[in-house]
């Protein structure tokens, strides 16, 4: 009976399985092993073991102009360091401008709070390009299109419902007796929040978090349409070696460092907050 059930668990998660290889696992495999090839005259990969296009991302350059056998240039560094600065600006706002707001929804009587999730969750059905555009004709106005701010204005508004749907998932869940029984003890609404509401619902942040830095590390439509070109980030520097540069080497390196860099924080993000209900246990 034990092998039948697991025959059938295996047969169910095949499909899953080979989704996963082809379309995830494979695809990466490629990414890197591209990320240390070389580009020949004609644009096509050259297949080989080189540290050429990390070293050019670093920005070391040599037989320099000026005579220097090695030269430095800080142009690559200066994207990777800015969309980093730009992930944490748009989660941190995310967090301090959703988490109002979800409170408010998930104390909310039933009949108001569905209409609030509703208008919460309706600018997700308008395509992500057209709700970009939108804001071109209200940025101009005040004279910040093209501007560091615009590019942050347009980050929060776009991934701002992926920050307060987990949050108000996990304040939802919140146990109303517990609010009575903090009162009963004397703790007044501060005390309430700090002690209470704010440790139950960390696991809805630290999932917000989640699902907010890691796409805004690789986004390049918002930075490309409201920031122009003078507010470059990794994932308009990965489409133009793609698309524009036709050097898909260089732009393989950009991504598996970009992964990295992802990667690496979230490691440390978690480790100090941990996962899911851990971070209400502790």
């Amino acid at each position: 009976m034990r092998e039948s059930k697991s025959v059938q668990g295996t047969l169910l998660a095949t499909p899953a399985m080979l989704w996963m290889i082809g379309l995830l696992i494979v695809p990466l495999i490629l990414i890197v092993v591209t990320s240390f090839g070389q580009r020949d005259p004609d644009g096509n990969v050259i297949y080989t073991f080189s540290l050429h296009n990390y070293i050019r991302l670093a920005g070391i350059k040599t037989n320099c102009g000026d005579g220097a056998a090695v030269c430095f240039d800080s142009l690559y560094l200066r994207i990777l360091v800015r969309s980093v600065g730009l992930a944490l600006a748009t989660t941190l706002l995310t967090i301090v401008l959703g988490y109002p707001l979800a409170y408010y929804v998930a104390r909310a009587p039933a009949r108001r709070r569905n209409m609030l999730l509703f208008l919460i969750l309706i600018p997700l059905w308008t395509n992500f390009v057209i709700r970009v555009y939108a804001w071109i004709r209200i940025l101009r106005a005040f004279d910040l299109l093209y501007t560091p701010q615009a590019v942050l204005v347009g980050m929060v508004y776009e991934f701002i419902p992926f920050m307060i749907l987990p949050m108000y998932t996990s304040l939802e869940k919140i146990d109303p007796s517990l609010y009575e029984a903090a009162a009963d003890l004397g703790a007044n609404s501060l005390r309430t929040f700090l002690k209470v509401t704010l440790p139950l619902s960390l696991p809805g942040v630290v999932a917000g978090t989640l699902l907010v830095f890691v796409p805004v590390m690789g986004t390049f439509v918002v930075s490309d349409i409201l920031g122009g070109k003078q507010f470059e980030l990794v994932g308009n520097l990965i489409q133009g070696q793609f698309l524009d540069a036709r050097d898909p080497t260089f732009g393989s390196a950009a991504s598996v460092i970009l992964m990295g860099m992802t990667l690496i924080v979230m490691i440390i993000y978690t480790r100090k907050f941990g996962f899911g209900e851990e971070v209400a246990i502790t």
